[in-house]
């Protein structure tokens, strides 16, 4: 690294070089698709010597950096400012070195790892220092659900926050972790690294695949192999987690079992089955029939889901959400003739109802 060059850069800046710095070859965006920079510490790019690599580099900058963010070229004619979007042009003088200021406090993973590990230290917060794998797991699947409700209403705003929180659990956890000689944030960040890389060979090895369905199908063979080099005896669907809602569950063992080639041939076999599945239940002659007929015909269904390429659980929650705009205007409507809804015979509401389809709700 040519420090030589690292002064001369801040003396046409004119201002001394921060105490937090990193220093990056312009060469290293070559082949990246993300900025290898923690985003509150000021960054300092050499060796920029065209406008392809300039464009390059502003590219892979613009996934964490507005395209406002004011950056200065630095060549022999001087310094340029611009924003992050308008880096990159012919008028620039090459080669040229790029002064990126940070984004602040708090932009950084590690910023958001130390905060938490403040919240488990003696002067950090006395819930948070009570707090176990066994008292969080309420609140993962809390902010999971809600993560899941912001999903479904398609709401930007509150899909930022509840990742947010969803990430919380679980750098907590991994702190915890840490803290009881189990694992840390870094083995947790390597170990689904290690595995992305291993299950993606298409991409990061030489392995040829066409389509999605060669995708899942050498995944779970990958995965089959995982499995046989463990000493525990586990089967395909033995990983689907037990407390998945049922649907989810559903569909991800038929998804597992049908990679192996356990599936129906056709989609016409499984309407024949939703259509026998109907009939069973028809002839069923007790409680337990029914309920044991009910639990095939929504398996079946779920089935149908995955040929049409529809997530079933998701589909469900579409269909409740809109069963609670329906049923909300219903009740307004009733409201505002100022009538209850127990009073009111299953026809008007139903012309209520009909109303909500016709406004689109």
């Amino acid at each position: 690294m040519d420090f030589s060059l690292v002064t001369s850069v801040f003396e046409m800046l004119r201002f001394t070089p921060p105490s937090k710095l990193t220093l990056l070859s312009a060469q290293s965006f070559t082949l990246r698709h993300y900025p290898p920079t923690p985003p509150d510490i000021d960054t300092l790019i050499l060796g920029i010597d065209s406008p392809d690599l300039a464009r390059q580099v502003a590219l892979v900058l613009r996934i964490v950096y507005a395209d406002s963010h004011t950056v200065s070229a630095v060549g022999k004619a001087g310094v340029t400012e611009t924003s992050l979007a308008g880096f990159g042009g012919a008028d620039l003088v090459y080669p040229v070195s790029l002064f990126v200021p940070s984004l602040g406090e708090g932009t950084s993973f590690e910023a958001f790892a130390e905060i938490v590990s403040h919240l488990r230290a003696p002067d950090g917060c006395p819930w948070d220092k009570e707090q176990t794998h066994a008292t969080l797991r309420k609140h993962l699947l809390e902010e999971s659900y809600e993560t899941l409700s912001a999903l479904d209403a398609n709401d930007v705003d509150g899909m930022r926050e509840e990742f947010g929180d969803l990430l919380l659990q679980i750098v907590l956890n991994s702190q915890i972790a840490y803290e009881s000689g189990e694992f840390t944030m870094t083995h947790v960040t390597k170990s689904i690294y290690d595995k992305i890389v291993r299950r993606h060979p298409h991409v990061f090895g030489d392995v040829k695949l066409n389509g999605v369905d060669d995708v899942l199908t050498n995944w779970e063979k990958l995965k089959e192999k995982e499995r046989g080099g463990k000493k525990e005896d586990k089967g395909i669907l033995d990983g689907v987690p037990a407390a998945l809602p049922a649907l989810n569950q559903a569909q991800e063992y038929q998804d597992r079992a049908a990679r192996v080639g356990f599936d129906w041939s056709e989609i016409d076999n499984v309407l024949e089955k939703v259509r026998e599945e109907i009939e069973e239940i028809k002839a069923a002659e007790n409680l337990e029939q029914v309920k044991g007929e009910l639990g095939d015909l929504f398996f079946v269904l779920v089935n149908l889901s995955r040929w049409r390429e529809v997530d079933a659980e998701s589909a469900l929650r579409e269909a409740n959400l809109k069963f609670k705009r329906r049923f909300g205007y219903v009740e307004k409507s009733a409201k505002a003739q100022g009538r209850n809804l127990s009073d009111m015979t299953l026809e008007e509401m139903d012309a209520f109802w009909d109303e909500a389809k016709k406004i689109g709700l």
